[in-house]
């Protein structure tokens, strides 16, 4: 269906912006939201804020076209605004900087110049990181300053901004100002963009001030750019590409980019006082590949150099960095980009993982805290695992934990349950128990990438709920961490409830984070606790909320009547008895995730709509051929499947859940078909083949099939 759009007129966007908007479905939201927040003039405490400012950034386009941006600063008050629609700025230009030129050429020439200068403002507190921007237009210049006339005035938010301190420094006290022409990235040029968290970047497109259809928001503008170090790259002496980050959904520098393909950049060295500034052409990149390794990018572009600037010493200003936004660190580095593209091609090799920290969650759960070993570890969706392995008593064994750790942060974090009892098909107490008792920080243990079906669905216009029971608090932990990350990375989200049971408060884990959690989000995210054992120092409402099972009324006590996504998490038991709750409660199957390995896969009661699993035909019989051994064994029916056959026979094929959650037994298929006995999430290819649910496929017209496998 095509968005309805508003006359370019009276639109406060242009034609450029507008089309971006509709390309990413936000056209008519933004229209709304523009309208009610986008001015023609400062209000009050615009001009109160800009007043206060000791320097302040614009963007211009000079006589040739080619777009600028500049810095202007002197003492706090040099800017005033004597009514909502006029700003004063009270000082020149830097020495050097193409706006002097730009501002002498048209006093020089003003009455036979149609139109007036267009410039872009931002004004920016770096220790606070708020920030506000203007569209104007000079209508005076001499030197003892500029005065414009505001054409669209509005906010911006404070993501990406890293916090800085300022110092003023005595122009007498420093070397004099030199100026250097370049029109390629020189070696001080590339070290100083490598190494900048912050840039700004200057946009122009043509206005007509003649015509009554033209945009407030024509002309030009000048913006805010921040990440890591490292967030730009210097491909070549040319050309630079630049992320760009989940925004306001103006698309004010973009919009122009799509009218007009040149830009301005301006890099500050914030520690000598250095100004790098730049014109030249860009070119946006919708849709890359390597949007997908740089964590946070929605898209890139690209910049080339046609000429530019050194201002050395033109600032008798420094920073010093304070932090870096929660935003920024939300985001990557090219040089983790290039990482996490090369880990994505080993993904299926077991790489080294340096034990970094080991911290006591509870009585019976640890956490462990591991590094990459020279190699990026590769990101993944909230409530995935690692498959790790570990030599015990002479044998290789291979388990999977869930992360407990978010998306975002720089290590993974599994936490380990201590199991009291070992089970001979299952024995997780011999290595949860190792784990526990032989792994200390600086050990090296070995894991695959992660991997799992069971996964939080951010992007959900549902509300939330998640279920624990016991250890099965591991993957919730870091979807609620991860729900907080996107609501601090998008200012929005759905609300997310945690329930979490245990037998008492000795074996609760995440009590603190938890609550963290719920501050930090302001209340949307909420942690419940339930507890068969409370002791007598607890206090309701603190320490629990509820004594005893995860119940219909505990549940509708807590829940408002609503549409959610349910996702459990626990014990065999746990798991059954809360899914058939959520049945009765009238919970579709459709609406309920779970993670499953092994021993606590759920009996579904399948809705109506949902097509039930149907296993393929089973040979009577088949040969068997191992090809790595060339060995050839015989199959019937009762053998049971690929992995239980080839572990019968002395083969000690990787495995990890036996239940096909994880895919760590997946192997090539050379030869022959297969039929899947239970349902699997793994993704699997033709020539493929999880060994814990597959059989020899019956074959029409062969009494024995043969079946080819790389083991």
């Amino acid at each position: 269906m095509t968005e309805k759009t508003s006359p370019l007129h009276s639109s406060p966007f242009h034609r450029g912006e507008q089309a971006i908007q509709s390309r990413f479905g936000v056209r008519d939201r933004m229209e709304r939201f523009g309208s009610r927040v986008i001015r023609d003039h400062m209000p009050e405490q615009h001009q109160e804020f800009y007043s206060q400012l000791p320097f302040i950034f614009t963007g211009h386009a000079d006589k040739d076209g080619w777009p600028w941006a500049s810095i202007l600063f002197n003492k706090p008050g040099f800017i005033n605004s004597p009514n909502p629609k006029t700003l004063n700025i009270q000082t020149k230009p830097v020495s050097g900087d193409p706006l002097v030129e730009t501002l002498k050429e048209w006093s020089l020439e003003k009455e036979s110049l149609e139109n007036d200068i267009r410039l872009g403002v931002l004004g920016i507190e770096l220790t606070s990181r708020r920030r506000n921007r203007l569209a104007a237009h000079v209508i005076n210049h001499s030197d003892d300053g500029i005065r414009l006339e505001i054409d669209q005035a509005f906010g911006n938010c404070p993501q990406y901004i890293q916090t800085r301190n300022l110092e003023m420094l005595d122009p007498s006290t420093l070397p004099q100002t030199n100026v250097k022409n370049i029109q390629i990235f020189d070696d001080e040029a590339q070290a100083l963009i490598s190494n900048s968290d912050t840039f700004f970047v200057a946009s122009h497109i043509e206005s007509d001030d003649q015509n009554e259809n033209s945009n407030a928001s024509e002309g030009a503008d000048v913006s805010h750019r921040g990440g890591q170090p490292g967030f730009v790259r210097v491909d070549n002496e040319h050309t630079l590409t630049i992320p760009d980050y989940l925004g306001n959904n103006h698309f004010n520098t973009l919009g122009n980019f799509a009218e007009n393909s040149k830009a301005g950049l301006l890099f500050i060295d914030f520690e000598s006082g250095h100004i790098l500034t730049l014109t030249g052409t860009v070119e946006i990149i919708w849709d890359s590949p390597e949007t997908k390794h740089f964590e946070g990018a929605e898209r890139l572009w690209k910049f080339h150099i046609d000429h530019g600037r050194w201002i050395h010493h033109g600032l008798p200003l420094r920073w010093k960095l304070d932090e870096y936004s929660p935003n920024s660190l939300l985001t990557g580095t090219w040089d983790e980009a290039n990482k996490m593209a090369h880990a994505e091609a080993h993904q299926d090799e077991w790489l080294p993982y340096e034990i970094a920290e080991v911290i006591e969650e509870s009585s019976l759960i640890k956490s462990f805290y591991l590094k990459a070993k020279d190699h990026q570890a590769l990101k993944f969706l909230p409530g995935q695992f690692l498959t790790i392995k570990a030599n015990i008593n002479g044998k290789e064994l291979i388990r999977n934990y869930s992360l407990s750790s978010a998306p975002a942060d720089s290590l993974y974090r599994i936490s380990v349950k201590r199991e009291l009892s070992q089970n001979s098909k299952f024995p997780d107490g011999v290595f949860s128990n190792h784990i526990h008792q032989q792994f200390k920080v600086g050990d090296t243990l070995y894991a695959k990438a992660p991997r799992g079906g069971f996964t939080f669905n951010v992007e959900s216009q549902r509300p939330a709920v998640l279920l624990a029971g016991g250890v099965g608090i591991t993957p919730m932990i870091s979807m609620a961490r991860h729900a907080l990350n996107e609501l601090i990375r998008t200012r929005s989200g759905e609300s997310l409830t945690f329930i979490g049971a245990a037998k008492d408060h000795h074996q609760r884990a995440f009590f603190d984070e938890f609550n963290d959690l719920e501050k930090a989000s302001s209340g949307q995210i909420r942690a419940f606790w339930t507890l068969s054992d409370i002791g007598p120092t607890l206090k309701p409402g603190r320490d629990f909320h509820n004594k005893g099972r995860i119940s219909a009324e505990l549940l509708q006590a807590i829940l408002p009547i609503d549409d959610y996504d349910f996702y459990l998490c626990g014990p065999a038991g746990f798991m059954q008895s809360t899914y058939d709750l959520l049945r009765k409660l009238g919970v579709s199957n459709a609406r309920i995730q779970a993670e499953e390995f092994g021993p606590a896969s759920l009996q579904r009661d399948a809705d109506h709509a949902t097509e039930a699993f149907k296993p393929g035909p089973v040979a009577t019989e088949a040969v068997i051929e191992f090809t790595e051994s060339k060995v050839e064994q015989s199959w019937s029916e009762g053998d049971g499947n690929l992995l239980d056959f080839a572990e019968a026979h002395g083969f000690t094929p990787e495995f990890g859940c036996r239940s096909g959650q994880c895919g760590a037994c997946k192997t090539k298929l050379v030869s022959g078909k297969v039929a899947y006995q239970t349902e699997h999430p793994s993704t699997v290819a033709d020539d493929e083949v999880l060994l814990c649910c597959a059989v020899p496929a019956a074959v029409e017209g062969e009494t024995i099939v043969k079946l080819s496998l790389k083991l």
